[in-house]
């Protein structure tokens, strides 16, 4: 029999990885004569989600065997390894046919769990429509990512290879060589992308949380990703294993066409003109509104965004801009900013003399402008056009401060690209 097991919310900020937690489950399968078929999927959720363990990650993989086996092995395989002892950890697993009705509402399904906020009596009813085996520990929230991970279509997909420590290095300091990390992006970038920053100096893709990740390598082709892990120096790999994922394919965005409001915990992309100029607060933060189809929206470039932030401050009331972020606490969080249209922006100057070309001085309170050389006159001060040290097009956060889903730049086929690598 070939079936689908989704499986998430294992993890927790304490440690563990629902990746790992699969890569062994596999291992497992596999051992008990079972086939997995193709890789593994990791499918990012929405971003935004308030009850989110840490990256918002959930695994789907094809199976063929049997599947009431299968559902022991992966039932202890979840006792042992899910970070139970954390109150924000609510494991869930689900068994889907391949060939099963379910598969054909699914993707429904998991596009509303990408862009939405969804409940867990949701993701329990379709398991009780369909006959759905499951796992759930606790709330068994993480149900509701592992039907989405198994129900996601991928008309956009990337791929990551994830490099696992050693067990008993979980939760020490990382050893890697910083430079080998630099030299693979050097070698494989633009088919891999955000392994570093080198506007910033960071190595973006060793992670700093107490999981069992020592490293992951994202990118749009396999070769490219190989070469990359094979030019990283680092401590001991213990496991390695290749996702095909929805990183970087911007699938949590909601085009504004497509809503009649806008809400928090939700993603969108929406144009509009620049109401207020941008100014900065404590923190470094910097917050500007636009005026939109939906009315007046506030957003902000945080201080992680560092660079990001330089192109935000030189907006003008008056442009027009494609904003794309995650709306909470009704406040747009800046991903990317396409600038599609600068306002002209004048300032009045004093006039220049006809005769000499110099500026006129005032002639005082209400009496004009005069040349003290040439003695002409001019009743006005003059508008001079201010040349805009902003260009059109799309601008980037750094990869420092990029999220999983949020699609860099340099996978975006459009003109008037502003690359922050």
């Amino acid at each position: 029999m070939r079936f689908w097991i989704g499986i998430d919310d294992t993890d927790s900020a304490k440690g563990m990885c629902t990746t790992y937690l699969s890569v062994i489950l596999m291992e497992e399968l596999e051992k008990s004569g079972m086939r997995v078929e193709g890789f593994p999927r990791l499918i990012r959720l929405n971003p935004t989600v308030p009850f989110k363990t840490r990256g918002n990650g959930a695994i789907s993989f094809l199976v063929n065997g049997d599947l009431e086996e299968a559902y022991e092995i992966t039932k202890s395989c979840m006792e042992e390894y899910s970070m139970l002892d954390d109150e924000k950890t609510n494991p869930g697993a689900v068994f889907v046919e391949a060939a099963s009705r379910a598969m054909d509402y699914l993707p429904k399904f998991a596009d509303k769990v990408i862009k939405s906020v969804v409940s867990i009596d949701e993701a329990l009813f379709i398991i009780g429509k369909y006959f759905i085996p499951h796992i759930k520990f606790k709330l068994g929230r993480g149900l509701i990512g592992a039907l989405a991970a198994v129900g996601a279509e991928l008309n956009d997909s990337t791929l990551e290879l994830l490099s696992y420590r050693e067990p008993e290095r979980f939760g020490s300091k990382r050893e890697y060589d910083r430079d080998s990390f630099f030299r693979a992006d050097m070698e494989t970038y633009p088919l891999t992308w955000d392994t570093v920053d080198w506007h910033n100096d960071v190595v973006v893709a060793v992670p700093s949380s107490p999981d069992p990740v020592l490293y992951g390598i994202r990118g749009d082709d396999l070769n490219a990703i190989k070469k990359a892990s094979e030019i990283v120096i680092t401590e001991r790999v213990d496991k390695k294993q290749f996702f095909v994922t929805n990183q970087g394919t911007d699938m949590h965005i909601i085009d504004e066409r497509d809503v009649k409001a806008v809400e928090n915990f939700h993603s969108y992309r929406l144009r509009g003109v620049v109401a207020e100029k941008p100014y900065d607060i404590e923190g470094g933060h910097v917050f500007f509104h636009v005026e939109t189809r939906f009315g007046k929206l506030k957003c902000a470039a945080f201080e992680p965004t560092k660079q990001f932030r330089d192109v935000v401050r030189k907006l003008e009331v008056g442009d027009v801009v494609d904003v794309y972020g995650s709306v909470k606490k009704d406040t747009l969080n800046l991903e990317k900013i396409n600038v599609v249209k600068l306002a002209e922006i004048y300032r009045l100057e004093n006039p220049l003399c006809p005769v000499c070309g110099r500026r006129m001085e005032s002639a005082g309170r209400g009496q004009g402008y005069r040349c003290r050389k040439c003695k002409t006159k001019a009743e006005d001060r003059i508008r001079v056009r201010v040349e805009r040290d902003l260009e059109e097009g799309y601008y980037e956060v750094p990869p420092c401060a990029r999220r999983h889903l949020s699609k860099p730049l340099v996978r975006m086929d459009v003109d008037k690209k502003h690359v922050f690598r």
